[in-house]
């Protein structure tokens, strides 16, 4: 738990550093991945903030409010237009006191300790793990918004892990059998390789570990990447794949 813990805590931070560097002015900036702008990502941050730590301390009685919308977009658009209100400076403070909440809640929590969330209850490990993909999922919009690119780093593998376990969700979201476990090979910075799934599994996908992680999170479309499919249904994998609610 406190190795996960310490690689949201530097994601997180990796983002908040990018983030000094542009000028208030241009967190009006769309950014591609949404009709967002810089501070809508920043604020939907920080209001998933405040969920989770709902999710962790107090059981999830939140969670609920998403019923009082008429769509999930809807339920999500809440935050967004609650960080319209703010400044830059009032969002990103926001964001900094609701994530170090979180991080310290989970560090009171056993790693299988099961916290509940809008698509089914997690482990605290895996529930860590999903906060540091989606810091990182948008914090790639907020760069690409800017053209720039993040540095992969080693943190990649919780994501690429977390792509890799949510592949049944994925599957059943799209209506697709999910019949035998893919497993997973990816090279990673420094040239560390990540293996998930069985190793007598036919189904299999191996490629770059920043390849899957974009695609898993729906930044980067498989045809676009490098990544290679063995079976049916390690190629439908990589077109379902989605590792956020």
């Amino acid at each position: 738990m406190q190795q996960i813990l310490a690689d949201l805590v530097a994601e997180q931070q990796a983002v908040d550093q990018y983030l000094q560097t542009k000028k208030d002015r241009e967190w009006s900036r769309k950014t591609p991945a949404k009709p967002w702008t810089v501070q809508d990502q920043v604020s939907h941050l920080a209001w998933s903030e405040d969920y989770a730590l709902d999710a962790v301390v107090e059981g999830g009685a939140r969670l609920a409010e998403a019923a009082s919308h008429d769509s999930g977009e809807d339920f999500t658009m809440a935050g967004v237009l609650q960080g319209r209100a703010m400044r830059p400076q009032e969002v990103i403070e926001w964001w900094r006191q609701a994530r170090a909440k979180v991080v310290d809640a989970l560090s009171r929590c056993d790693p299988a300790q099961r916290i509940p969330w809008f698509a089914g209850d997690m482990s605290a490990r895996a529930f860590a793990t999903a906060r540091l993909m989606e810091t990182w999922a948008h914090g790639l919009d907020i760069h690409h918004t800017f053209g720039d690119e993040p540095e992969d780093t080693s943190r990649l593998r919780h994501i690429a892990w977390l792509g890799w376990r949510t592949l049944p969700y994925a599957f059943q979201l799209a209506g697709e059998d999910y019949s035998e476990v893919v497993r997973l090979e990816v090279i990673g910075p420094s040239y560390n390789k990540w293996v998930y799934g069985p190793e007598d599994s036919t189904q299999i996908i191996r490629g770059q570990a920043g390849e899957w992680c974009r695609v898993a999170v729906r930044r980067l479309a498989a045809d676009k990447t490098s990544l290679k499919a063995t079976g049916d249904v390690a190629e439908t994998a990589l077109r379902v794949a989605r590792s956020y609610v």
